[in-house]
């Protein structure tokens, strides 16, 4: 084996992780709101978010970014920690795939069809229709599909490039007396570890093995190891995403590495067992492509299988690893951009908070005109201010989200979300405006404060009642609603005009004072600008 075939084995592992990238990029697309949904299904009950992990990793094509992905989804919040066992379990089975559409590559046959399902040979037929589609389809969801042919024929391209170098090994006396080295079950384990954890990927990782495994060189008892020291290699891309996230957070990965090692050490210790009791023979045998694939698939099920109903535990030992202090709030986790689908909805469900925040604001400033104290002053003064924070962080979240590839209804939902943050947050700066006036309205020596709580109560009364309906609507994404909410906004517009232009006249003949007709008109002008925002809330449902 020359230099060049070294150099041709780099190339081909980096062909190999880039189509993995693009492949599983693009998958991530095409899954898009499948997988909000399937978050949104999932439940406390392990055996539920086992079947959600495998899904959404077989989607994502990456186990590891899975996990990076829940750790963002903890820190924001947005699931629990016992949520995340089942789905951590789900994705090690889920990575295995790869592995099998890998293992085709071993078919040997003169049948036309059956040489087709290898994928050196059905490869190039995807990558041609994959750029077809790129070039022509006018539909984003198309040429994302492309993009997957195309990033699954870059990967196999990888694969191939790989044997090919490797192949000449198998005549090469050194590399045997290397592998021998590797029988040593807990050197194949370490090895299995260290070089997945250089690459960041599992699947990767065993795609290299099988690789090698076409040389004829690499037996049963050299791969079974290495293959489990895979599946600890795979927690280091968790273990880095850790950094500077919450505790709980920290946890996950805690959980990641945990059932890997518990898996891996059962793992050896039934190897060791069967070993001496029967002295297996099939050990010393040259292992295949399919076989690596097959005890890859056996080892993550069983161990799975075996340590699912101890989630509990491992729930248990996360959070004796990572004791409790204070508690850290993140509004947005930007791991959450790995999924730009989740990321979206979940920026919709922050907003959903604002708008709550911002109408029990103006709420609270409409209610100092009954009873104006210090405290209720404070609160909505609190509640504008976390709006503005809070408006701040989700406006640069979508701003970064919006810089990464989205499909097309991931970048509808962020316009529109953009636009309706400004509206959210006109609605909690109008509330220190009614507050401002309410306080010249209580002010010792102003005689007309009844006469204006009477006027106000019904325009006040119609404004809270329209808050709650919005609320509901955008939280439901109730598009009926959302039409209910624009009619009740045009009649309360309607309401405030008429009371304004009766006002005007009142004022005209005299039967109100000017500085009540001026407090009146200022107040009516407020609530019928929120009144407006509320309505261009309610149009961007959808």
């Amino acid at each position: 084996m020359s230099i060049y075939n070294l150099i041709v084995v780099i190339g081909g592992l980096a062909f190999f992780l880039f189509g993995m990238d693009v492949l599983s990029s693009a998958l991530k697309k095409v899954a898009g709101n499948r997988l909000e949904t399937t978050l949104q299904k999932m439940t406390d009950y392990p055996i539920k978010g086992l079947i959600f992990g495998a899904i959404i990793t077989i989607a994502m094509q990456s186990s590891s970014a899975l996990t990076v992905m829940l750790v963002g989804l903890v820190n924001s919040g947005i699931m629990s920690l016992t949520q995340t066992v089942g789905v951590i379990m789900g994705s090690n089975i889920g990575t295995t795939l790869t592995a099998w559409i890998l293992s085709l590559s071993g078919i040997q046959t003169d049948n036309f069809l059956l040489a087709m399902l290898k994928p050196e040979n059905f490869s190039p037929i995807l990558a041609l229709i994959g750029v077809c589609m790129i070039m022509v389809a006018k539909d984003q969801k198309k040429k994302d599909l492309g993009t997957v042919m195309v990033g699954f024929a870059v990967l196999m391209h990888g694969m191939e490039m790989m044997s090919d170098a490797l192949s000449p090994l198998a005549e090469v006396p050194q590399f045997v007396n290397v592998l021998t080295a590797f029988r040593n079950p807990f050197f194949g384990v370490i090895i299995g570890m260290l070089f997945t954890a250089i690459i960041q990927s599992s699947a990767a990782s065993v795609g290299v093995l099988q690789a090698l495994s076409i040389t004829g060189q690499i037996t049963y008892g050299v791969a079974l190891p290495i293959i489990m020291g895979q599946n600890i290699g795979t927690c280091v891309t968790a273990l880095l995403s850790t950094i500077g996230v919450n505790k709980n957070a920290k946890r996950v990965s805690v959980i990641h590495i945990s059932f890997n090692l518990f898996g891996t050490v059962i793992g050896l210790i039934v190897y060791f067992i069967l070993n001496y009791i029967f002295q297996i023979k099939i050990l010393d045998d040259a292992i295949s492509p399919f076989a690596i694939a097959g005890f890859h698939s056996i080892f993550n099920v069983a161990t799975t299988l075996l340590l699912l109903p101890f989630s509990k535990q491992l729930v248990f030992i996360a959070e004796r690893v990572i004791k409790d202090g204070e508690k850290e709030e993140i509004f947005l986790d930007k791991r959450l951009m790995m999924s730009p689908a989740v990321a979206a909805a979940e920026c919709r469900r922050k907003t959903a908070d604002i708008l709550r925040i911002s109408t029990d604001g103006f709420t609270g400033a409409i209610s100092l005109l009954e009873q104006y104290t210090d405290k209720k002053i404070d609160e909505v003064k609190n509640m504008e201010q976390k709006v503005d924070d809070m408006m701040e962080a989700c406006y640069t979240f979508l701003i970064q989200l919006s810089s990464i590839e989205l499909s097309d209804t991931e970048g509808e939902i962020i316009a529109d979300l953009l636009h309706g943050i400004g509206d959210m947050e006109r609605i909690s700066d109008y509330s220190l405006n009614v507050m401002a006036i309410i306080k010249k309205i209580n002010r010792e020596n102003f005689k007309h404060k009844e006469t204006l709580q009477e006027l106000l109560y019904p325009i006040n009364q119609e404004m809270i009642e329209m808050f709650n309906q919005i609320n509901e609507v955008y939280e439901k994404k109730n598009l009926n609603g959302a039409k209910e909410v624009m009619i009740k906004t045009e009649e309360l517009v309607t309401a405030i005009k008429k009371l304004k232009k009766d006002d005007l006249k009142m004022l005209r003949k005299g039967k109100v004072e000017a500085e009540a007709s001026v407090y009146l008109s200022d107040y009516l002008s407020v609530a019928r600008r929120v009144t407006e925002h509320c309505q261009n809330i309610a149009e961007s449902i959808h």
